[in-house]
């Protein structure tokens, strides 16, 4: 069984503060990771690989500074990674290109594994984007996966209920926070680390694909209360007049 992971390197954002006077993020000297729903899904590919046997690629696109935390993933259980190095300036209709293009030269895989969305952007397109370009099936929001030998199951959580959807071999599977736990690395496995192969991949080599989006500007949202307190007559009458005020300020229709 052959495994690909699509991995991101975020900004902590737990760390991330926004200057009063611009409203802009303070970027400057925050720590780095690997997106947390990202490692979910790697603990995913560890538990098909422990199950199976066979090979854990970990794709990353990113600056060369993200060896270091791909290095993290190959030491729980990793075999090897590709990190294509791209400038950053990437969006999403060119990330989901590069990727695409990139397990594409990869060549025979079975299983894509994705967090559901990255931590930092959080839209949730990329792993629906490469399973569109490849032409391969995609199961989204996993919430428990089971492999079998000549397709994979997978269950997601709709709310009202659970719906178990199968696929045949090769397909994309986006995964949730709550389908596991992920492991963390021994000292044994850190050091070991070292001796695994991670590849690094011009993203020239992979074509010439220009972004669709520019981003010009981010700013923070500021949001204030009016703080009314309703503590005068029945509960009844002060729920009413809660329900009157919400339905002038045109929060409800």
């Amino acid at each position: 069984m052959h495994v690909i992971v699509c991995a991101k390197q975020v900004v902590d954002v737990s760390e991330v503060k926004i200057d009063a006077s611009t409203k802009k993020p303070m970027l400057e000297g925050v720590a780095k990771k690997i997106s947390d729903i990202d490692k979910n899904a790697m603990e995913e590919a560890l538990k098909i690989k422990e199950k199976f046997g066979g090979k854990i690629t970990i794709l990353t696109l990113g600056s060369p500074e993200a060896k270091e935390n791909i290095k993290e993933l190959l030491a729980v259980g990793g075999d090897e990674a590709i990190l294509i190095k791209a400038d950053g300036n990437e969006d999403y209709y060119a990330s989901s290109q590069i990727l695409a293009k990139a397990i594409e030269k990869i060549g025979d895989y079975d299983i894509i594994l994705c967090g559901e969305a990255s931590i930092d952007q959080f839209s949730g397109q990329m792993g629906p984007r490469i399973a569109g370009l490849l032409g391969i099936p995609q199961i989204t929001y996993a919430q428990k996966i089971v492999a079998e030998e000549k397709e994979v199951m997978a269950e997601k959580n709709l709310g009202d209920s659970i719906v178990t959807i199968r696929s045949p071999y090769p397909v994309l599977i986006t995964v949730t926070k709550e389908i596991n736990e992920p492991r963390l690395p021994s000292l044994m496995q850190i050091l070991a680390s070292s001796n695994k192969p991670i590849h690094e991949w011009d993203v020239s080599s992979l074509g010439k694909i220009e972004a669709k989006v520019e981003v010009i500007e981010t700013k923070g949202l500021t949001f204030e209360r009016k703080n009314v307190i309703y503590d005068e007559g029945e509960m009844e009458e002060r729920v009413k007049k809660v329900v009157e005020n919400v339905i002038k300020e045109g929060v409800l229709g």
